[in-house]
């Protein structure tokens, strides 16, 4: 007998809204915008290039970082659009394999064409005599958004599996989760490679809360209940911080994540929750609505081009003789709007050439062989390189490999079984979860 999982409370008003959408576009800009703040390249007196966190190195910064680190909430929103978007492939007739499909394809295609594009382009400045050190700043600039697709990923691939045990027991799932998370926390002291697991652990226990609110189990709580669970969770924070147990600083905690992590997600998805219907308002504004949508199909070409781009154009202006002002002095920071401007007219190219392949179908209608063995080959292959780069930085040889086997999983990935009735539409809209730290938008795979 077919499983049938209880509509939840809500579900067509969070169908048709696009309130989570304009979250997103939000947390998208603020990525953005605090990355022109933080990476700063200096060229020293001997000749060698190193990269400063500006942003992160200010006294007022901590308290700060608090409010602005958006990552638990791409993942909560994840939850909500993943599962919803699970939930309709099912109901077709979709296995695990065709969602895996579907958003390793959604992920990985633009990626794939980054990687070849930075590739040939360092390679070439290399033998046009470009410093070595500049290169290698731009291909760290590279690396650095690869993380957040690795874990986005291996968070979204769980969704079947996850809602299966969420429609189970929803509490004990997450509470499961959370007792990983800390157990990996504890043991990191004496095994720190250990700690890359929450990786999987932290964010996936983070998706969950967005499966909490798809199927309205935070919509029960009162408004005065959402603001009790907001302070909860902040003066939980407050307490392990202040005690020692975890750093003050989300950056730090962010890489790898850990328990903190959790809890500011709780925190923003209560807080999301609660503004819910002032976001489905500002949503209903028609040119709100226009610029979310445009930005919505583009959000994954942003989120991992801005980084390169950004290093790209520093790197390059340690060449000229354009005034470089020393970061953290008031002529850097009145610098910081030029350079947001900068970033903002290379992206605009870049999103006309390669944002199409964001609406690209996510699958092909007609299939042949195994599509599971497929899927899973493609899988193993993306995390390859992904994970390399986390333990030992991104290398241009590994820039490389990481292209040819991005552009090995596109080829795998390229069809669906014939007895999956899936239509197939460009990926756009308020469908499935795409990724983004802004966290960008939400994929559609729509009948």
């Amino acid at each position: 007998m077919k499983e049938q999982w209880p509509t939840p409370p809500g579900e067509a008003e969070i169908n048709r809204d696009l309130g989570i959408d304009v979250i997103r576009f939000v947390c998208l800009a603020l990525v953005v915008v605090s990355h022109c703040m933080m990476v700063s390249p200096v060229l020293h007196p001997d000749g060698t290039v190193t990269s400063q966190n500006t942003l992160g190195d200010q006294p007022w910064f901590e308290p700060v970082i608090w409010i602005f680190m958006v990552m638990p909430l791409f993942f909560v929103t994840g939850g909500i659009t993943g599962l919803q978007s699970w939930l309709r492939l099912k109901d077709r007739g979709g296995t695990g394999f065709d969602f895996a499909q579907a958003r390793l394809l959604r992920l990985v295609r633009p990626a794939a064409a980054l990687l070849a594009l930075m590739f040939v382009g360092l390679w070439a400045a290399r033998l046009l005599g470009v410093d070595p050190q500049v290169t290698q700043l731009i291909a760290t600039g590279a690396g650095m958004p690869l993380w957040f697709l690795a874990a986005y990923l291996a968070a979204q691939l769980n969704i079947p599996l996850l809602a299966r045990f969420h429609r189970r027991a929803p509490w004990l799932t997450l509470a499961a989760l959370v007792a990983l998370v800390v157990a990996v926390d504890c043991l990191r002291g004496t095994l720190p490679q250990l700690a890359y697991a929450n990786l999987v652990f932290v964010w996936c226990s983070v998706q969950q809360l967005g499966f909490l609110m798809a199927d309205g189990h935070l919509a029960r709580l009162t408004r005065s209940g959402l603001v009790g669970l907001i302070v909860a969770a902040n003066l939980l924070l407050g307490l392990i911080t202040g005690l020692g147990l975890y750093s003050g600083n989300m950056l730090v905690n962010l890489n790898p994540p850990n328990l903190c992590l959790f809890i500011l997600g709780v925190s923003q998805a209560a807080a999301l929750q609660l503004f819910r219907p002032e976001m489905n308002w500002i949503s209903g504004i028609h040119w709100v609505r226009a610029v979310v949508s445009m930005a919505g199909r583009r959000a994954m070409t942003v989120y991992l081009w801005h980084l390169p781009l950004l290093a790209a154009m520093s790197g390059l202006l340690l060449l000229t003789d354009f005034p470089k002002p020393a970061a953290g002095t008031a002529a850097w920071w009145w610098a910081r709007p030029l350079v947001l401007t900068g970033v903002v007219a290379l992206l605009l190219p870049v999103i006309v050439v390669f944002g199409r392949l964001e609406e690209r179908p996510t699958a092909a209608v007609h299939a042949r062989g195994r599509p599971a063995a497929a899927v899973v080959t493609a899988a193993v292959v993306v995390f390859i390189p992904v994970a390399d780069a986390a333990f030992n930085g991104l290398t241009l040889a590994l820039l490389g490999g990481g292209a040819a086997c991005f552009a090995l999983a596109v080829l795998l990935l390229g069809r669906v079984p014939e007895r999956v009735p899936v239509h197939v539409v460009s990926e756009s809209g308020n469908g499935e979860g795409g990724a983004l730290p802004a966290g960008p938008s939400s994929a559609s795979v729509e009948p």
